[in-house]
């Protein structure tokens, strides 16, 4: 199994456990910043380690089936094997407007990323079934990963398909592979975080492997928050 998709099996149980929990147990005295715990509770899917590019493959559909392979935001998308994060859970670091800041150490390699669920999500055509998407900044110490933006959109893309990420005037493509999003130009990346910083809503397009296409919009309130804390805990 290629290294990436086992970080994705592994954190997205991390995300599960950690969206499925109740916030304000693990949630730090709270800040003027703070918000109150999000009133969400679908599991989550978590940030994988950027793939190499141009080798997508696309998820096998059934025919009938909506666009997504995997069930409908009403469940929670299949866990991976508990052996794979040896029963390590991820902690609430805190929680800032939409956006958690989390931390694990699967197989005592830490993770630390911040999180938020879209807050509108529109498919072409309509009503098309999904899981729920999810932007992701994440940063892995022991590999001397930094503030790595991705996005795991709920369905799987089209194959050697793009995606934007649009911040008011500015645009960045994304490459896909099977249900992940990562920015294209490597060099682009802490553009793309500060612009982060100081902007309201990040709007991510795409296409799925059946021709969909996808609008989902995150909410940036608290999120450079969020970044600050993370990467006081993943130095």
């Amino acid at each position: 199994m290629p290294i990436f998709r086992q970080w994705w099996l592994v954190l997205s149980l991390f995300a599960a456990a950690a969206f499925a929990a109740p916030a304000h147990a693990q949630q730090p005295p709270s800040t003027d910043q703070s918000a109150a715990p999000p009133a969400a509770t679908t599991p989550a899917p978590s940030p994988a380690p950027k793939p190499k590019k141009h080798k997508a493959a696309a998820t096998p559909a059934t025919n009938g089936s909506p666009d997504s392979a995997t069930p409908p935001a009403a469940s929670p998308p299949p866990a991976p094997p508990a052996a794979a994060t040896a029963g390590v859970k991820p902690t609430l670091l805190g929680q800032y407007g939409d956006w958690g800041a989390y931390t694990a150490s699967p197989g005592g390699k830490k993770v630390c990323f911040a999180i938020a669920k879209s807050s509108v999500s529109e498919t072409d055509p309509p009503g098309k079934s999904r899981n729920p998407p999810y932007l992701f900044v994440s940063s892995r110490p022991g590999e001397k990963v930094s503030n790595e933006v991705s996005v795991a959109i709920g369905y799987p893309f089209k194959p050697a398909s793009e995606a934007t990420v649009e911040i008011g005037s500015n645009s960045f493509a994304l490459y896909t592979q099977q249900d992940g999003a990562w920015i294209k130009n490597a060099g682009e990346e802490a553009h793309l975080v500060d612009v982060m910083r100081s902007a309201q809503n990040a709007v991510v397009k795409g296409m799925s492997a059946k021709g969909t296409h996808s609008t989902d919009t995150f909410s940036l309130r608290g999120f450079g928050q969020a970044l600050d804390r993370t990467d006081l805990d993943c130095k």
